[in-house]
This record gives C-alpha cells, structure tokens and sequence, in this order.
C-alpha cells in the first residue's frame, strides 16, 4: 500500500518533465512527508473544449492540478475529516461504485520520488523504509481523480469543485514483496499517454497492463531504513529520507 510518500521536485520542474500544458494555481511545496487528506500534484489530461472550433488547437491539453490525497466520489454527500480512500485495489477498482467511473475516463499519474513504507519484524515492531528508484529520477504512481460539486456553494465560489485523487495499488513484487503484501502501482513512462488519455476508455485490458508493467519496474526499486521521525505527519524535511543503520 501507500500511505506516505515524497514528493521533493517543485511545481516547475514537474511541468517540465512531464511535458505539461496548463499549470494549475496554488500547486503545493515541495514535501518529504506527504499523508493522506492533504494537497498533492497530479498529472491529468483532459478534452481540450477549445478544440471543437480551432482546428489549431490540441484535442488533449496535460494539466498539473493541486488535488486532496484521499477520493471523495461524485456522489458523496460531503467529504470526510479522514481519506479513507487514498488507495484503491487495481483488481477491484473496475467493480467497485466509488472508482469505476473514474477508471472510465479520469485517470491520473502522480508524481513522487519515493514514497515510505512500515517494516514489520516478528516481534511485532514496524521500521520505516524509504522506498525510490535509486537515482533521483521521480516516478509515476497511477492514479484516479474525482471532482466533487459542495451544493452548499454559489456559483462563482471557486471552492465549489474538489479535486480529489486516489493511489492505485497491487499485489506486492520483486523485492518489495519483503516489505508488504502491497505496493503502489508504478505507471510505466511508455503507457502513460494511453494511461492518461480521456478518449481511451479504461477497462480491465488496460488496467491488467499498468499492472503487470508495474510488477517489472517493481524490480528496479530498491529501499533502505530511515528514522521514526516519518511517523509524525507534522515532521516535514530532506533529512527523513536519509538511511540510518
């Protein structure tokens, strides 16, 4: 699973490595301990209206949106205190009324360097892990978003819609299998065009793809201890990531 994570490349750089069209206002900071609930980039593309009278224009522009860690669905009467959808299984996101809408057609990458994971020793007791590539190059984790419309703001009240966002994950491989029986699904560069595209319908073809993309990118990942200083969400710095023996 993925419940902390990093995210230390600023706004800027994602825009550019990640070929971004629009960038979107008020992107969040950098953060080495980022947690459910709170304000993340993601990567979205979406259907260009503009296209539909300029022949000029792109049919799909790639947007970088500031989104809450933690899927409120279209339905929802109002959003929880808690994220208690910040994952969502691959196997089962197709089926289930909270996601299969978004796996249709509103698909996201989020960008992180890491992201942080809970040993779990015999005895009981948990050591956290860093997990990355080992390079410093970002990667992708696939992902869902919603929007959600609070019936209880005007029109022109720009906090009428929430973005909202979810990590998709699956079974454990490679060498993160030792670490938990789950892991973030790591979208492959090569198919995030497919991935990310609103006219693609998602479907179990595509979803069965990432995830078996993510099970041979799971074998380039390597991991190693890092301080307790994680577990306290208000911790917040470069050093967390730093190995610790």
């Amino acid at each position: 699973m993925c419940g902390r994570f990093v995210v230390s490349r600023a706004a800027g750089d994602l825009v550019a490595l990640f070929d971004v069209d629009v960038e979107g206002a008020d992107l969040p900071e950098p953060s080495w301990n980022v947690a459910p609930t709170q304000r993340i980039p993601v990567i979205i593309d979406a259907v260009n209206r503009a296209a539909a009278t300029d022949e000029n224009a792109p049919e799909v522009l790639r947007r970088l949106e500031a989104a809450r860690w933690g899927l409120v669905p279209s339905f929802a009467t109002e959003p929880t205190a808690s994220a208690p959808l910040f994952n969502a299984r691959i196997e089962t996101a197709a089926e289930k009324p909270a996601f299969r809408e978004a796996v249709v057609s509103r698909r996201a990458a989020i960008p992180a360097s890491g992201y942080y994971e809970w040993l779990v020793a015999p005895d009981g007791g948990k050591t956290p892990q860093f997990v990355s590539s080992g390079d410093d190059e970002p990667i992708l984790f696939a992902g869902l978003y919603e929007w959600w419309r609070n019936p209880a703001a005007a029109a022109d009240d720009p906090a009428r819609w929430l973005l909202s966002t979810t990590i998709l994950t699956r079974e454990g491989a490679g060498p993160l299998a030792s670490l938990h029986e789950r892991m973030p699904v790591f979208l492959e560069p090569g198919l995030m065009e497919d991935w990310l595209d609103p006219r693609t319908t998602g479907d179990a073809r595509l979803l069965a793809e990432i995830s078996l993309a993510a099970e041979e990118l799971a074998d380039d990942m390597v991991f190693h201890t890092v301080g307790t200083a994680v577990g306290t969400v208000g911790n917040d710095s470069p050093e967390l990531v730093l190995p610790v023996h």
